[in-house]
């Protein structure tokens, strides 16, 4: 790997450190804006879920713009957005331009979830295509603990301490933006766009001049053909129905395990635990740091322990987890800092099982023809449930009182729910997912398919 690809690599990654950040952010912020705005239960969940709104949209949108104006100026574009999102949700003194501000960040997410990993793909020679595109996933989670370390530091510096750590997000957003300047344009957009010169060049030095640039363009002209073709295949039609099916669930089960809602409330689910605020968001920050830790662990052995093992263990380990968590707060059995372990266990569950295995299976588990396509279909639903779990989960928490053992039942049963539905999730996933361990994308294609 030459200065060239690391450096491309490391600027676009920066996309994925930026995508943690601004969505856990709220999470320190949020007990203050629900009683500088009077949020109820409703409006707390929608200030929290407006920005996976904006994330689904901007999935959603940003493909056929991408293709038409390229990742790097739409990245630049993405930068000013999350900018502008930081900084408006700093300022606001209304919550509807609070959530305007927030869903504009959204936006900003959701295209660089698409865009960042797909320029990394794109410009990765083979044999280094596996380790730089694990590199956005791990910018996400460096992100989110960074902005739980902000949330952390920030705490105590004033009566709106929730404006400076909104603010904070423009930093790595300026930052994010200056390093763009300095990319390549993706080789297969250029050959899209007809530059084939400056496409060639660009393979070359990027793989340091180890690939054929020339049989590399062919490539990539017969994959463009291919790609065209399969934007005519109906997805929800035989043969590929069952595993567009088993996608969509893939990224349904992700978020049901509830690990938007333990990132984005933690501080609150520790408050309404017993804890104080400056305990609450230190041990955030233990979440993160665990986070961080157990994603390394699953990046060194997913090639050798294989996709579904990991997956079905650590499923299993959070369905423990998240009942023992619900039944202690029921009964109070189970109190202070055993809470606080449990939680630490179900973060390292996740991040060495659903946290990494989940977007290489959308990578790997469709055939060729139908890939971005079926790839997208999963991650769009993996939003949505995002979206609709977070909005709904303060609501349901507040349906039981305001008092804190009142909401203290509510969490309960927001848990033992998230562990029953995360059981289902390991049932599903023992029976349709196959392992992908050591296998060419087209031995997986014949088994997914007959």
């Amino acid at each position: 790997m030459n200065k060239v690809l690391l450096k491309c690599t490391f600027a676009v990654a920066l996309g994925g450190l930026l995508f943690g950040y601004d969505t856990v952010i709220i999470n320190g912020a949020m007990m203050d804006l629900v009683k500088y705005f009077r949020l109820t239960p409703q409006m707390q969940g929608w200030t929290v879920s407006s920005a996976l709104v904006g994330c689904i949209l901007g999935t959603m949108l940003i493909g056929k713009i991408g293709d038409r104006y390229g990742a790097k100026l739409m990245l630049q574009i993405s930068a000013i957005m999350f900018f502008a999102s930081s900084v408006g949700c700093g300022i606001a003194t209304d919550i509807s331009i609070f959530i305007l501000f927030r869903f504009i960040g959204g936006l900003a997410i959701g295209a660089s979830s698409v865009l960042c990993t797909t320029y990394i793909a794109e410009i990765s020679p083979p044999k280094h295509r596996g380790l730089l595109a694990g590199t956005f996933q791990l910018a996400i989670v460096v992100g989110i603990l960074l902005s739980l370390i902000s949330n952390y530091l920030l705490l105590n510096i004033g009566e709106q301490n929730w404006r400076w750590m909104l603010y904070s997000g423009a930093v790595p957003a300026v930052a994010f933006y200056l390093m763009l300047l300095i990319i390549r344009n993706s080789p297969r957009w250029l050959v899209k766009k007809g530059r084939i010169g400056e496409a060639g060049k660009n393979i070359e030095d990027l793989s340091s001049h180890e690939i054929d640039s020339d049989q590399t363009i062919l490539e990539i002209q017969e994959s463009i053909r291919n790609e065209k073709i399969g934007e005519r295949i109906n997805l929800f039609k035989r043969p590929f129905r069952k595993i567009i099916l088993i996608g969509i669930f893939v990224g349904i089960f992700n978020q049901l395990t509830g690990i938007g809602v333990v990132f984005y409330y933690s501080a609150q689910i520790f408050s309404i635990a017993g804890f104080s605020n400056d305990s609450s968001m230190a041990q955030s920050v233990i979440l993160g740091l665990t986070n961080l830790v157990f994603t390394l662990v699953a990046m060194a052995i997913i090639d050798k322990v294989g996709r579904k093992k990991i997956l079905l263990f650590g499923q299993m380990g959070m369905v423990l987890v998240l009942g023992l968590f619900g039944y202690g707060l029921l009964t109070g059995d189970i109190r202070g800092y055993w809470l606080v372990a449990l939680l630490v266990a179900y973060i390292a569950f996740f991040a060495s099982s659903q946290g990494a295995v989940v977007w290489v299976l959308l990578s790997e588990m469709f055939p060729n023809i139908i890939r971005a396509r079926g790839a997208s279909v999963g991650s769009l639903a993996n939003w949505m449930i995002s979206a609709g779990l977070n909005f709904f989960f303060p609501v349901v928490i507040g349906f039981f009182g305001t008092t804190q053992a009142a909401q203290k039942l509510g969490l309960s049963y927001a848990f033992i729910f998230l562990a029953v539905v995360s059981f289902v999730g390991f049932v599903y996933l023992k029976k349709y997912i196959i392992e992908t361990k050591g296998k060419t994308l087209e031995q997986i294609e014949k088994e997914v398919l007959y």
